[in-house]
């Protein structure tokens, strides 16, 4: 890592990422403002829907997409939309050549569980009822999009609906009980604290349990699940809730790649970091793979 990547980290570390003492609405703000880049010149983002869910539909030039990622963005289920998170989404559309839809779903508190999920599985559903084969879907998550991209692998699995060709993970929340050893191991190292995650947890749940499933997805049966790749930095206080996730997925039979990079804090993927394009690459390496397996079959 250069010192100046290193400068980066460290200054994310020193910024909180849901400071406790401010309001849902400031903390809004401090994301539009930091979040308020334009996309490259090559980059489209054209607003959308799916079924009644609103989109941001990514596409880049020169790419003719077969494929769709049906993308979750982060934002501890407070914060960001579809296009605040659009500049992530079109560097996972570059590498993997596809088509990007960033799903803008609904934001607690003001909408608690489980109208996120609600929104990610209707526009799931919406893309097949389009004609979109699942075999050319893939769907992926950073930070609360990712614990939505597992939920709705549940729930799709529960309810008999087609599954995506693979799905994609990155610093998830499996366990709203807040059992995971790293919570306690990185409290400190991570731009998380154990005071933020608890927060997090009440404004998302409300009063559901936080031990079931699939709103805790380490509390489901992962038997049926297609290929997953599950990525998290060692720094991160969720560490421990990505890497048991994994693991149960494994024993269950499902294909999974786990990622964790050294050093790396929750929402790593976002800064410019050696890291974060790694991680990007290998993801792209997973996507591809899996939907020309598919393509092939």
């Amino acid at each position: 890592m250069s010192a100046e990547q290193r400068e980066k980290l460290e200054a994310a570390l020193r910024q909180s990422a849901f400071p406790v003492d401010s309001s849902v609405s400031e903390q809004r703000e401090l994301l539009r403002k930091f979040a308020s880049a334009p996309p490259p010149a090559d980059v489209t983002v054209t607003a959308g829907t799916l079924g009644a869910v609103p989109t941001a539909e990514i596409t880049i030039d020169g790419i003719e997409p077969l494929n769709v990622v049906l993308y979750f963005h982060g934002g501890v289920y407070v914060l960001g939309d579809a296009f605040q998170s659009a500049g992530l989404a079109a560097q996972v559309g570059r590498r993997t050549q596809a088509k990007v839809i960033s799903v803008d779903y609904r934001l607690a508190p003001e909408h608690p569980y489980p109208a996120a999920l609600d929104d990610v599985l209707e526009a799931y559903q919406a893309l097949l009822a389009q004609g979109r084969p699942a075999g050319r879907i893939v769907i992926a998550g950073h930070s609360a999009g990712a614990t939505l991209t597992l939920s709705a692998l549940l729930a799709l699995r529960d309810r008999g609906r087609p599954m995506p060709v693979a799905a994609v993970a990155i610093s998830p929340i499996t366990d709203f009980t807040l059992s995971g050893a790293s919570l306690a191991a990185n409290d400190g190292r991570d731009v998380l604290t154990l005071a933020e995650a608890q927060q997090v947890r009440n404004a998302y749940l409300g009063s559901v349990d936080p031990a079931g499933a699939p709103q805790s997805p380490l509390a489901g049966d992962c038997a049926g699940l297609p290929p997953l790749l599950i990525a998290c930095g060692d720094a991160e206080m969720l560490r421990d809730d990505a890497v048991r996730f994994a693991d149960r997925a494994l024993a269950a039979g499902v294909p999974v790649d786990l990622e964790v990079f050294e050093g790396m804090p929750h929402g790593f993927p976002v800064l410019s970091l050696d890291a974060s394009q790694v991680l990007l690459s290998r993801l792209a390496a997973f996507t591809n793979a899996r939907l020309a397996a598919s393509q092939a079959s």
